[in-house]
């Protein structure tokens, strides 16, 4: 039976080795403090201060009004191009959109002959070229037709429908995108910390010196994973009160603790993860590479950054043996909707069985990593 002394001596070993270890240090207070702000103010997938240019070649008073109803937030106060200048002003990227005003607009709106106003999209800019397109529209279209009218009309829906956004009542993205951020850094820190922890020991040469030590393989791993584990959950508590509740005044709907309770289980998980990479990897730079691979599907597939409804049914399946998918679906019921252990105890008990596996699999591989340098 592995020694509870002996795994915490060595998780001891394990903490000092990190604090003797400035890019490491670096990298924790990085991902767990500006990275999350960054996340939660960047707004990659909402239309925030697009760049937009008008081409104005009718100078009417209606098209004086469309240019007039473009301003912040959403865009830039519009720049008045002229017709030479949109291509180059598209392939330099200064504006994202360009709307041109044919001459004679408001002659042929007001004769009924429905003229056609061209918008120049730079498409690179995905997000913002989907959603900018669609508010253009919107805002051209009821400009027009007040201009018809002569008076702002809004038409009585058969149906009224009445909106309720619960979670996210005013639609914040940083409220998303920075609990978001702590779920992935979380995954992705403890399977760094703990690959490096025993690559750097293979590195030095002190794995040698554990193998002669009365101490077991289990013991060992053991030790790394509650020593690395600590670290990544104390730096995600103090993200979640500091930086996302303190600084960004996100509230956190349901028990920190019991998001707590969740996260350690994932970091028995992909603490794990981490050995068994390290075990194939003999180097940090081919650690790296093949933290790469195993990384972008853990994060983008799990559910955080796309619905998992909106996947193929096989990505679904086989996703469900990641503990991310598991983690990310108690994370956000915890977080955003306040679920209690009653609600999130089958993704609980998901993750806990998958740590085990992993830890199993780690632990062998791992016995035959040790005989081989011994």
């Amino acid at each position: 039976m592995p020694s509870l002394a002996n795994i915490y001596r060595l998780g001891v070993k394990e903490l000092w080795s990190l604090v003797r270890d400035p890019m490491l240090l670096a990298l924790i207070a990085y991902t767990f403090t500006l990275a999350i702000y960054v996340a939660a103010t960047a707004m990659p997938d909402s239309l925030h201060n697009a760049a937009i240019a008008i081409v104005d070649e009718d100078s009417s008073p209606l098209s004086a009004r469309i240019a007039a109803s473009f301003y912040p937030p959403h865009f830039k106060s519009p720049r008045m191009i002229s017709l030479s200048d949109v291509d180059a002003g598209m392939d330099s990227g200064d504006y994202t959109f360009v709307l041109d005003i044919p001459p004679d607009f408001q002659r042929d709106v007001l004769a009924g002959r429905s003229p056609a106003i061209q918008l120049n999209v730079d498409a690179t800019r995905m997000s913002q070229a989907f959603t900018g397109s669609t508010y253009i529209q919107q805002i051209v279209s009821g400009e027009v037709t007040e201009f018809l009218q002569r008076h702002r009309d809004t038409a009585v829906p058969p149906v009224d429908l009445a909106l309720r956004m619960r979670f996210n009542p005013n639609l914040d993205q940083a409220w998303f995108g920075s609990l978001m951020e702590i779920i992935n850094q979380v995954t992705m820190l403890s399977i760094i910390l703990t690959g490096a922890a025993l690559i750097r020991e293979r590195e030095h040469g002190t794995i040698e010196h554990l193998l002669v030590m009365p101490v077991s393989p289990a013991e060992i791993m053991l030790a790394k994973v509650w020593s690395m584990g600590l670290v990544v959950l104390l730096a995600a508590m103090f993200s979640l009160i500091v930086v996302v509740q303190g600084v960004l005044r996100v509230p956190v709907q349901g028990s920190v603790l019991l998001f707590m309770l969740a996260a350690a289980l994932h970091l028995f998980a992909t603490t794990s993860m981490g050995i068994f990479l390290a075990t194939l990897a003999r180097s940090m730079p081919r650690f790296g590479m093949l933290l790469v691979l195993v990384l972008l599907p853990l994060q983008m597939l799990s559910g955080g950054t796309t619905p998992r409804e909106s996947m193929p049914a096989l990505v679904q399946d086989v996703m469900l043996a990641a503990p991310t998918t598991h983690f990310v679906a108690a994370g956000q019921a915890i977080l955003y909707r306040g679920a209690g252990i009653d609600v999130v105890w089958p993704q609980l008990l998901a993750i806990a069985a998958i740590g085990g596996v992993l830890f199993v699999a780690s632990l062998s591989r791992f016995r035959k990593s040790i005989s081989q340098m011994a």
